[in-house]
């Protein structure tokens, strides 16, 4: 057996439980995750960078703090995505452009925040190009039974999800723009929440589409996600009360993209137990809004990335294909298309709304398959985008399998201006996915 069919999300809140009961330290936890990474890394190649001196240092520092100075996440590793600055660390944003790039001197805001609450920064993990197409070198962790060629472990938050799923970490800083999160937790077995668009602050982190950009954290479970998202965004979100089953709006994707025959029967496997357990559930119906906000997402991200790195627009030439085209494109955008995007941005907005005031989620598939095999492209992000465009937070949820034992994640996508309320429905729907 490999030793990374062996390996497993650790979770973070058996972690911190391990902590508070005194039967483990800050060191352990570093220690352990330094022995997952020594033993996975050569295969998997998340990590762009360890910094397992600076972890030690952090551990023995936090393992003198007196109790009550203890942050929600003391003594916990994690993993940072390289387009988001920790200080002492060159970002590397996954291109050669910053090879010899000199070390951030701070932390991005949101990493202020994690060491504020006591977490400990292992590395950086690998992304693609400036966080679009082109990959790096991670493979997923997971192959298919009997399979020998690697498979992609999504993008752009490759290394992050690698990461948690072989349990080198308990949890990991991601972003999307697209589908860079969603897609990655779902291709390799493990949880995603993408939170409302500037939920989270993005100071400090390498963006590509400023209005699109969303932080975001990989974990093993939703009721990890809540953790580090009430840590890292200084936003109480309470343990969830007695769980109501939820009102679910259904959307299988498939008027937008080929979904898989596994997908759409995992899909269907888990409503029918959502039902049986007193779910409500509707169609989504009439989906020209959704179909419309995929062009939409795409000229604004095209737009914007084209103005934000106007100074890589001038190097084309040192960077992939997908990267100059996106950005060629963008510049031929003008003022009057990016505006009217916005305006058909925000009627699509309202329509979707509207649905979701009598409902808690929508419920969809979170890929439209298992992971491609290669390494050459990291999967369409498709289902991603119309909610990415609409800032709408959504959770991954881990569970289900194809044929060939491959993870597949379904997504639920809730009201911007209640993440809490949409963790308390994906840790309803967890029991709902078929683990078998």
């Amino acid at each position: 057996m490999r030793a990374v069919e062996a390996a497993a999300p650790v979770s973070l809140a058996a972690s911190i439980q391990r902590l508070a009961a005194g039967v483990a330290t800050p060191l352990d936890l570093v220690g352990e995750s330094l022995a997952r990474i020594e033993a996975l890394e050569p295969e998997l190649r998340a990590w762009v960078s360890v910094d397992a001196d600076g972890a030690l240092a952090a551990a023995h520092a936090l393992a003198d703090a007196p109790e009550g100075s203890r942050g929600p996440l003391w003594g916990t590793p994690a993993g940072v995505k390289d387009i988001i600055d920790v200080a002492g660390m060159r970002t590397g944003c996954g291109s050669a452009i910053f090879d010899h790039a000199a070390p951030a001197t701070d932390d991005a805001a949101c990493i202020a925040a994690l060491r504020n609450a006591g977490g400990i920064v292992m590395g950086k993990t690998v992304t693609t190009e400036f966080a679009y197409f082109a990959p790096g070198p991670t493979s997923n962790p997971h192959r298919p039974a009997g399979g020998t060629e690697p498979h992609t472990p999504g993008g752009s938050s490759s290394g992050s999800a690698v990461a948690v799923a072989s349990g080198m970490v308990p949890f990991a800083f991601g972003t999307q723009t697209a589908g860079s999160l969603t897609r990655p937790a779902s291709y390799c077995g493990v949880a995603g929440l993408v939170a409302p668009i500037h939920a989270i602050p993005t100071d400090g982190v390498t963006g590509l589409s400023h209005s699109l950009d969303s932080i975001g954290f990989l974990a093993a479970t939703a009721a990890d996600l809540r953790i580090a998202y009430a840590a890292i965004s200084g936003t109480p979100v309470p343990a969830p009360g007695p769980k109501r089953p939820p009102r679910l709006l259904v959307w299988d994707g498939s008027d937008i993209a080929g979904i898989s025959d596994d997908m759409l029967a995992g899909l269907q496997r888990a409503l029918a137990t959502a039902r049986m357990r007193g779910a409500l559930l509707e169609s989504l119906g009439s989906a020209a809004a959704v179909r419309d906000l995929v062009p939409l997402h795409k000229n604004i991200m095209g737009y914007e990335a084209a103005r934000t790195h106007e100074w890589l627009c001038l190097r084309k030439d040192e960077v992939s294909e997908p990267l100059a085209e996106l950005l060629s494109g963008g510049e031929r955008l003008t003022d009057t298309d990016f505006h009217e995007a916005k305006a058909g941005l925000a009627a699509a907005r309202k329509d979707v709304l509207n649905r979701l005031q009598h409902f808690d989620a929508i419920i969809a598939p979170a890929a439209p398959g298992a992971a491609p095999e290669g390494l050459a492209k990291t999967g369409d992000p498709i289902l991603s985008r119309p909610w990415q465009a609409l800032g709408l937070p959504t959770v991954t949820i881990p569970g289900l399998r194809d044929a060939a034992g491959m993870p597949l994640g379904i997504q639920v996508i809730g009201n911007p201006g209640h993440p809490g309320s949409l963790l308390d429905i994906a840790e309803w729907i967890e029991p709902s996915l078929d683990k078998s």
